[in-house]
């Protein structure tokens, strides 16, 4: 059989080598990309590829001990988005203090795009004090965008507003439920900023909450400055809790991944979060002792049974009924409960019957997703 015959001339050859070697010449002599400018936070400054803790004055106790804020700092040596990520702005809670500390370990934030901000505790005072107030009993969470020259909480806010919040370009908010109550894992977002219900779904959370936000929260001023910004709750206060934490780390990095700020390794299939528009909170309509039968995520039906409460005196007992169907997003952990109180927060949902399985769908992913993330971290106990 004959060898097959080379048609193209040696002129041929010549100019296509020499084409290959000018475009190798080329892609060799390309400038790199370029850096970013040093970003400057208080009165430091950190140059592109560094890590710093930035400590900023934020007042004294009358005692005249200083009381500073401190922000992780780290300062991609690309360019990118600002994200910042703010943990006990209430003092009391905790758990976005371990999903920060989890979150900065991460070896990936080595090759990040951007610029990226954690402030751990940003309630110094409450925090000290196990507190989910400052020492005037004032909430910092109700203080923003603050003044100047106010009240402590205001001054902070104010503070807290200029030095940090006005640096950054998006914003995700750490926060648990209060003393004695439990929210499943769920974020808020706001329904009119398509970028904040954007980073919402990219979180990934069980449930999402597009609710408006309230007068003087961090969460109100970023929208008003056009900072798009989603809210993180899940847990108790002044408790750690394992799933609410791996799901606050693995919801952070999938929002850094949908904003260009980290690498995406592999394309992963994820299950939507359930979205709702309504919530509410069932109340005690008598004092008494409760016992309690639906846990935080259970799926109700209207008319099921909630709860019992009764009378430590008497034969009295009340059933507490689910007045709508939904989801348990929140709940009382104290047995003893007074008229009035919230014991039941109860999100409605558009396809119930869907509910449960997005739910564990939820959760598996992220019980496989944890040991990548964190390598050899350990869990809290």
């Amino acid at each position: 059989m004959p060898e097959p015959i080379d048609l193209s001339t040696d002129a041929e050859h010549d100019g296509a080598t020499a084409a290959v070697d000018e475009t190798a010449a080329l892609a060799s002599t390309k400038p790199p990309a370029p850096l970013q400018a040093d970003f400057v936070l208080g009165n430091s400054q950190i140059a592109p590829g560094q890590r710093m803790v930035v400590d900023i004055p934020f007042g004294k106790l009358y005692t005249h001990t200083e009381l500073n804020i401190g922000a992780h700092v780290i300062h991609g040596k690309r360019p990118g988005p600002v994200l910042l990520i703010t943990a006990a702005l209430h003092g009391d809670e905790i758990n976005g203090v371990e999903i920060c500390r989890r979150l900065l370990r991460l070896p990936r934030l080595n090759n990040l795009k951007g610029t990226l901000v954690v402030v751990p505790i940003v309630n110094t005072y409450g925090f000290v004090q196990q507190s989910r107030y400052l020492p005037d009993r004032r909430d910092l969470n109700r203080s923003f965008p603050g003044s100047e020259k106010g009240s402590l909480g205001s001054r902070m806010a104010w503070q807290f507003t200029d030095r940090i919040l006005k640096k950054c370009t998006h914003v995700i908010d750490l926060h648990t439920g209060a003393i004695h109550r439990s929210n499943y894992p769920q974020v808020r977002a706001t329904s009119k900023d398509k970028v904040s219900l954007k980073m919402a779904e990219s979180f990934n959370a069980p449930i999402i909450i597009k609710a408006a936000s309230r007068d003087g929260t961090m969460r109100g001023t970023a929208n008003g400055l056009g900072i798009p910004i989603i809210l993180y709750e899940a847990g108790e206060a002044l408790r750690f809790d394992e799933q609410a934490i791996n799901i606050g780390v693995r919801g952070i990095v999938n929002v850094m991944h949908s904003l260009g700020m980290l690498r995406t390794l592999k394309r992963q299939q994820k299950t939507g979060s359930l979205f709702s528009k309504k919530s509410s909170w069932i109340r005690a309509e008598h004092d008494g002792i409760a016992r309690y039968y639906q846990r935080l995520g259970q799926i109700v039906t209207a008319g099921d049974v909630l709860a019992h409460i009764y009378s430590p005196y008497s034969d009295f007992e009340v059933a507490v009924l689910a007045p709508f169907s939904g989801i348990i997003i929140g709940r009382n952990n104290l047995p003893l409960v007074n008229e009035g109180e919230a014991l039941f927060h109860i999100a409605e949902v558009s396809e119930l019957a869907e509910a449960e399985k997005t739910l564990d769908a939820i959760s598996d992913e992220v019980d496989n997703a944890m040991p990548a993330a964190l390598g050899n971290d350990y869990s809290v106990v």
